[in-house]
């Protein structure tokens, strides 16, 4: 990505996403630019995270706590729990979808954030919502479902690019909540990352010590993007 050529905006500030007493500003690739697909993964490579249409990457003025991170695909190892999690969805299809709208997904989509995300305003997505968030003409997105038999528990957004898979979004069915559907989606993508060859799978960002966040740091070996560039996370 040369940036002579690609025009950079800073959004303004709005409320933080992760801390409520904070505000927040992203950098912005313009999404007017041609040929964004070829860009994605380069972007990725600088610690860009792709939501609906946009590449952004976290520019707060006086907070740094969103690190880029990535899963070193070919070494990464599950651990203990994460083998019992492997074990326990061992009953559930997995399978590659097109990107796309349909009623059976939204309406899990639906109740996963009426119980994850009430009163965030995302918990009331129509139609138009979910295109917008999870797909984006130029991405190449795929869905993983996650059926047991006929029944979609699961669906892990994914897009594949060159150099690596970046995991999107996860929405599940808030009853299977046991069963550690976003662990198990995680993994299935390292999966995917090595059927089809590709050496990292990103997971958007890593923020140390965060309730909702901190939880990647368990998919090892994990690599996080500094200012010298990208670096092994230390246990």
């Amino acid at each position: 990505m040369r940036s002579e050529r690609v025009r950079l905006f800073q959004t303004l500030p709005h409320p933080c996403g992760y801390y409520a007493e904070r505000t927040a500003q992203n950098l912005v690739i313009d999404p007017a630019a041609p040929r964004l697909d070829q860009l994605y993964g380069p972007a990725l490579e600088r610690g860009f995270r792709r939501a609906g249409g946009h590449l952004y990457y976290p520019n707060c003025p006086q907070c740094r706590a969103c690190t880029p991170c990535r899963i070193d695909v070919e070494h990464f190892a599950p651990d203990r729990t994460q083998r019992r999690c492997l074990k326990r969805n061992a009953d559930l299809d997995v399978v590659e979808c097109m990107a796309g709208y349909n009623a059976e997904r939204h309406g899990l989509y639906e109740r996963y954030l009426r119980t994850r995300h009430s009163g965030g305003g995302m918990d009331e997505a129509d139609a138009s919502d979910f295109r917008r968030f999870l797909t984006a003409p130029w991405s190449p997105t795929l869905f993983l479902e996650f059926r047991k038999g006929a029944r979609l528990l699961a669906v892990a957004v994914t897009d594949v690019c060159i150099n690596g898979l970046s995991a999107v979004y996860t929405f599940f069915d808030p009853e299977e909540s046991a069963r550690s559907l976003g662990t198990y989606a995680i993994l299935q993508q390292v999966q995917l990352a090595r059927r089809r060859g590709l050496p990292w799978l990103y997971l958007g960002f890593w923020i140390e010590g965060h309730g909702k966040m901190d939880y990647k740091r368990r998919f090892r070996p994990l690599q996080v993007r500094t200012r010298e560039g990208w670096v092994p996370l230390s246990p």
